[in-house]
């Protein structure tokens, strides 16, 4: 270990991991300080990696060159694509993991990574000179310098652990809190507040009655998440269904007094979406039972977590309320649930590249920032990393725009609204999720993972060969017309109706009864000579192609206003607007007039004497707020139309 790095990130969860490895990949020497290696990557919650809208993060990240999407397709022990049912906008991808196994992936990963290395230590304190952060403070008082650094602290910082009247200072089951950090962040002039979440009880696999549960497999075909993993062969763990009942609730509703998010005794907000049992029983007493989940932590572990029963009950009162649910009437817990209380700092303190408005080349990731999960915790590292390497060169800066990416979506959100709970992605925070699509990432994002040299070009060039085979195969099924005979014919075999009269391929492709099975019936033969997954994009692309090119247009409006941007020091001291939209955008300092639409309390009024006094300093339009945007197949307008 050195006594000097270009950067230093502190904390070895996923965003830290993330922060870490593409730092050290773009060629800085970097320093991962973390209080523990045998805990590098845990998940101390669910052990899972995507579901809704958390599958397209991974997809993303894995496309900019981050690892979470190769940890899981080795350590994944099922692999599920959620809402087939619905349309591919929401497909997202889930993997039940083998909590071990990613570990042990992710630090072998770090291990063999060059310019980094991983020092055990706490990190008491950050150096500070002149207004910019130059190290950290180890506890000891060692003083290790940097040009910058990532704060990745997850749920650690003055960390306290709630089981029923229990309370036990910790970032973790088992962990110490990190205490000396958030006081000193908070003294450099940093607003903190507290947010809560918690985690269910374990049981044993071998006391569960599996007979009075529903099973739930795997796909037979399962889709990997990394676009550098070849095809997933793995024998597939199933998990559990079963449910909360009358006598669960009773027995909850009785010893609800005794619930610390009841009691008074939490003061931090948890999370809306993700709420405790407890709080479940309370808030939907109309429900008659509650959907859970029995999750294997590992092929061969002998935990047990049960997804949707996360509580801080009492340990008598956890015992009572688990053997009152089907399969689990026998089950020996290995370990209680609890809730967790932890400091966070409000994002509105942070730019749009993660960095601290306040303190200069310090960046934050993750649960530091409010947000809840694994993923965004992880896009968030890989972006801030990106970012402290960026500025160290004297480059432009990283960022995507809503339109570009889910990792835009969260961006944009933490630094335009209240965070006053744990922040969440869903699909529906996206405005053009058709265009954000799981299966499209590598499309969307690839090209930045390569300009950082954070993916191989034959990667980017394989991607490109794919991308060309679906757009000759359109061009192809464009031109062609079906017969009145045939389209008939395949019409009938579908059992739907429809005018018997010659159609374009492409346009009976466009059916949502058809795929592309029943319309090779009666194509030339290799007409579609593509692979399974460039079948899959042709399909999307054409069914959807309406629809796309609408969201396309509602898109290139927005980014007008993104490109819009808004000087560092400019003054909302302005008579003419709002007194709240004033104390808002002085509040979250906007770097964009599209970001400053986006702050609640911001009307269109306001807006508009925005672009009134932006106009003075400069066109509209001048200025790119997202790199990349045209090459997105969006264009913004003119200089003389954005002008009028």
């Amino acid at each position: 270990m050195n006594n000097r790095y270009e950067i230093i990130v502190v904390g070895g969860g996923h965003a830290g991991c993330e922060a870490a490895l593409a730092a050290a990949r773009m060629g800085a020497s970097t320093l991962l300080v973390t209080i523990s290696e045998a805990d590098i990557a845990r998940m101390p919650c669910n052990p899972a990696i995507g579901g809704l809208a958390k599958g397209q993060l991974v997809r993303e990240i894995d496309a900019l060159g981050g690892e979470m999407g190769v940890c899981i397709d080795c350590a994944g022990i099922q692999f599920r694509m959620l809402n087939r049912g619905k349309g591919p906008a929401v497909w997202s991808p889930r993997a039940q993991a083998d909590k071990k196994i990613y570990h042990e992936k992710m630090i072998a990963t770090l291990r063999e990574c060059g310019n980094l290395d991983l020092l055990e230590a706490e990190v008491s304190g950050l150096e500070v000179s002149g207004g910019r952060v130059s190290g950290v403070t180890v506890a000891g008082g060692m003083a290790i310098a940097a040009e910058k650094v990532v704060l990745a602290l997850g749920t650690f910082p003055n960390g306290l652990m709630h089981v029923g009247e229990k309370q036990i200072p910790g970032g973790r089951e088992g962990e110490p809190p990190s205490c000396l950090l958030s006081d000193a962040m908070s003294e450099l002039g940093l607003e903190r507040r507290r947010l809560k979440t918690g985690t269910p009880a374990r049981l044993a696999r071998d006391s569960i009655d599996y007979s009075l549960c529903e099973e739930q497999k795997g796909d037979s075909d399962p889709a990997p998440f990394s676009f550098r993993t070849g095809r997933l062969d793995v024998e597939q763990v199933s998990c559990y269904i079963t449910y909360t009942g009358e006598k669960t609730h009773e027995l909850i509703k009785k010893n609800i007094g005794r619930s610390p998010l009841f009691s008074g005794q939490i003061q931090g907000v948890g999370p809306r979406y993700c709420p405790s049992i407890e709080d479940k029983v309370v808030r939907f007493s109309d429900r008659q039972r509650h959907q859970i989940f029995l999750e294997p932590e590992g092929r061969d572990s002998e935990e047990i977590y049960i997804n949707g029963l996360s509580t801080s009950l009492p340990a008598d009162v956890q015992a009572e309320m688990i053997s009152s649910v089907p399969g689990l009437a026998d089950a020996r817990i290995i370990r209680y649930g609890y809730a967790i209380e932890y400091d966070f700092f409000p994002p509105w303190q942070i730019h749009s590249t993660m960095e601290s408005r306040k303190i200069g080349g310090l960046y934050m990731a993750g649960q530091v920032n409010g947000t809840s999960g694994y993923e965004e915790a992880a896009a968030q590292g890989l972006w801030a990393g990106i970012n402290a390497v960026l500025a160290i060169r004297g480059t432009s800066p990283f960022g995507l725009g809503r339109h570009q990416a889910y990792a835009g979506v969260m961006v944009d959100d933490l630094i335009t609204k209240d965070i006053d709970e744990p922040y969440r992605m869903f699909t529906s925070r996206a405005e053009h999720r058709l265009l954000l699509r799981q299966d499209n990432a590598d499309e969307r994002l690839m090209r930045y993972g390569v300009r950082f040299g954070l993916i191989e070009r034959k990667m980017w060039e394989e991607m490109i060969t794919r991308k060309k085979n679906v757009h000759s195969a359109a061009r192809r099924l464009e031109r062609l017309v079906i017969p009145a005979g045939d389209v008939s014919r395949i019409l009938e075999k579908a059992g739907v109706q429809g005018a018997k009269e010659p159609k374009r391929a492409s346009k009976l492709l466009q059916r949502p009864e058809l795929g592309l099975e029943a319309l090779e019936q009666v194509l030339p033969e290799g007409t579609i000579d593509l692979s399974a997954r460039e079948r899959e994009m042709l399909s999307i692309n054409l069914k959807y192609d309406g629809y796309i090119k609408r969201q396309k247009k509602t898109a290139q409006k927005i980014m007008r206003m993104d490109k819009t941007r808004i000087p560092d020091h400019f003054s909302f001291e302005i008579d003419a607007l709002s007194t709240e939209a004033r104390e808002k955008l002085e509040k979250f300092r906007p770097e964009t007039l599209g970001q400053a639409s986006r702050i609640t309390g911001v009307r269109n009024s306001d807006l508009s004497v925005l672009m009134v006094f932006l106009g003075r300093h400069f066109s509209v339009g001048q200025d790119k707020a997202v790199p990349g945007a045209e090459k997105d197949g969006i264009r913004g307008g003119t200089e003389k139309k954005d002008r009028k």
